[in-house]
């Protein structure tokens, strides 16, 4: 697949062949320099054309995957998928190389080299960069970067990877990426989460939103026991889980009350023919006694008037 042209002659190349002959209208000079501007310009074409990304057909088992690559996980029924598209078209973009030494290494496409080789194709069509080590891993970081199908964590570990190893800040891995910066920075809050919690975003038994949710909760333990929970629930409630966690309401003190406080309460309700509820103990309390309607009310007055009378006439 290599570009087509490029093995024809330099002079059929440049064009040697169509320059005009001299004729006796034009001046011989104008010609020669007319001419030698037109070789120049084709001569500059030509070797931009040859210096450029050229395809060549790249012996399968000479290629070695990029191991500080991002990406870890590969579904394999998506490989089987594509190499079965490999099969019936071919590889229509191709895998990005560096050499390294006799052997090459993938800076992009690592995905269509293993599908390729359940195609059982021999070859694959690949263009070989001239890299720098640091270009090597801020390239191929960046190109996983813009997949869509990296796992949220494999996200996260790629951006924390480029800002370390590539010197980059917040800001300019965002505008490397095109994303804004609060979407990187949220990216990155997930590698707070403990090593289990992170398998379950990884194996997709929780959701990004579920695993934000869950990074102010700093006890690991805690915060392992209530990702198990969250797989049960949608990011908001997990998000409600987390701020009860937080926030827990203070647990009512339950007071002992003396049997004779629960008599007296007691007889109450019976003489007044309601509800009555007594709040604290012997030393230090409320009585309550309820009404329901204005009789009721009338009643209870009345009853504390007769025991007020009988109170006076003795």
């Amino acid at each position: 697949m290599a570009r087509k042209g490029l093995g024809r002659t330099f002079d059929s190349l440049i064009g040697i062949n169509d320059i005009p002959e001299t004729t006796a209208a034009t001046p011989a000079d104008e010609l020669v320099v007319s001419d030698e501007k037109r070789i120049e310009s084709l001569r500059s074409k030509i070797e931009k054309e040859v210096k450029g990304d050229e395809v060549k057909e790249i012996d399968i088992t000479d290629i070695d995957p990029n191991y500080e690559q991002p990406r870890k996980n590969f579904d394999q029924q998506a490989l089987n998928e594509l190499a079965e598209s490999i099969r019936q078209h071919g590889i229509i973009q191709p895998i990005i190389l560096v050499q390294m030494e006799m052997r090459y290494m993938i800076i992009a496409g690592e995905r269509r080299w293993r599908a390729a080789k359940l195609a059982g194709l021999k070859t694959v069509p690949a263009v070989v960069k001239h890299y720098t080590q640091q270009q090597i891993k801020e390239v191929s970081l960046i190109e996983n970067l813009q997949r869509e199908d990296l796992n949220p964590v494999e996200t996260a570990r790629a951006l924390k990877q480029l800002m370390d190893e590539c010197n980059m800040t917040q800001d300019a891995v965002a505008d490397r990426i095109g994303k804004s910066r609060p979407a990187v920075a949220n990216t990155l809050r997930l590698l707070s989460l403990c090593d289990e919690v992170l398998e379950m975003i990884e194996k997709n038994k929780l959701s990004a939103g579920h695993g934000r949710a869950l990074v102010p909760v700093t006890d690991r333990a805690d915060q392992l026991a209530l990702a198990i929970k969250a797989t049960k629930l949608s990011v908001r409630e997990t998000e409600k889980l987390v701020r009860d966690y937080l926030n827990p309401k203070p647990e009512k003190v339950k007071v002992q009350q003396s049997i004779e406080l629960k008599e007296l309460v007691s007889n109450m309700q019976r003489v007044f023919a309601t509800k009555v509820s007594a709040i604290g103990n012997d030393n230090k309390g409320r009585l309550y006694i309820d009404y329901y309607t204005k009789d009721d009310l009338d009643r209870i007055c009345a009853l504390i008037e007769d025991w007020k009378e009988k109170n006076r006439e003795e």
